[in-house]
């Protein structure tokens, strides 16, 4: 299921902000985007996300910026050593200039910050309070995800109840009356029989039931409507039910198309389609279930 959730927190030094996006996939997937020096909450991470959420692909970034304090620098005397030495050697082949002090400064790596010192009950206090905000943004995104299941949860719902209605359709048709096919196959038999002889009575009544039980759909919409009542239990139940409700509707459209292979009828085979237009409605949206 599609989310996103954001939670932001600071301290006397530092500010930092969680951001958590997920969409849908077959399986949990959990990337984590952090800051250097905040690798070790990766399994933290993962853990935390694991717990709130059984499928999908999950992106988490964390992001840290100083507060507004001004930040301490320092100058890397070795390396500017390494860099004068260099100048010293380059001085007498080439004429130039002296370098000016600005451009020294500028060379990458020359000036450094200063990390003020903490001490370890302060670090773990700041750790402690990021894991608080990855559980703030985790709880904003599961009550997304919830509201977006209940807006799911209706669709599909909406979708069962056209494909009950398609069922009872169908059900209904003449074509699936066991007389009304008799009677259609007996006259296609007698049309083609109608210069034959030598064809028994009996032997006709054979070949008639093989035909009528081969085109009776009563079997495929029997099952049709056990399939409709353990998606509504599913449903029911709550919990992470996609996977069960995507296998569902495999076995839908199995037998919507073994209705439509069997139909001899117009108006039969417009139901099929009908019905399996409304199955693949629902498995689009199967796709978004948790």
């Amino acid at each position: 299921m599609t989310g996103f959730a954001r939670a932001e927190g600071n301290d006397d030094l530092i500010s930092w902000a969680w951001e958590i996006r997920t969409v849908n996939g077959r399986s949990l997937d959990v990337r984590s985007r952090l800051p250097n020096g905040y690798e070790s909450l990766d399994p933290v991470v993962r853990k935390a996300v694991a717990g709130a959420c059984n499928r999908g692909n999950a992106q988490v970034n964390l992001q840290v910026k100083r507060g507004e304090a001004p930040q301490a620098w320092q100058v890397n005397e070795e390396l500017l050593q390494q860099v004068l030495e260099i100048m010293g050697r380059l001085e007498t082949r080439l004429e130039t200039s002296p370098p000016r002090l600005d451009g020294l400064l500028a060379l990458r790596g020359i000036l450094e910050p200063v990390e003020e010192d903490e001490d370890k009950e302060q670090l773990d206090s700041r750790l402690r309070a990021i894991e608080a905000g990855l559980n703030e943004a985790l709880g904003a995104l599961v009550a997304m995800r919830a509201q977006e299941g209940a807006r799911l949860l209706a669709m599909v719902q909406g979708h069962l109840d056209a494909i009950e209605r398609h069922c009872g359709d169908a059900a209904d048709c003449s074509a699936t009356q066991p007389e009304t096919l008799r009677a259609r196959l007996r006259e296609q038999l007698d049309l083609l029989l109608a210069e034959t002889s030598g064809v028994s009575e009996e032997r006709l009544a054979q070949e008639l039931a093989v035909l009528v039980g081969k085109a009776d759909v009563r079997e495929e919409l029997d099952r049709l409507s056990a399939h409709i009542a353990a998606a509504r239990e599913l449903l029911n139940q709550g919990g992470a039910v996609g996977r069960k409700l995507d296998f569902l509707c495999q076995e839908f459209n199995r037998e919507a198309n073994t209705l439509c292979s069997k139909s001899a009828d117009v108006d039969l085979t417009r139901i099929g389609l009908d019905l399996k237009s409304a199955i693949e409605q629902l498995r689009e949206q199967v796709q978004n279930i948790e």
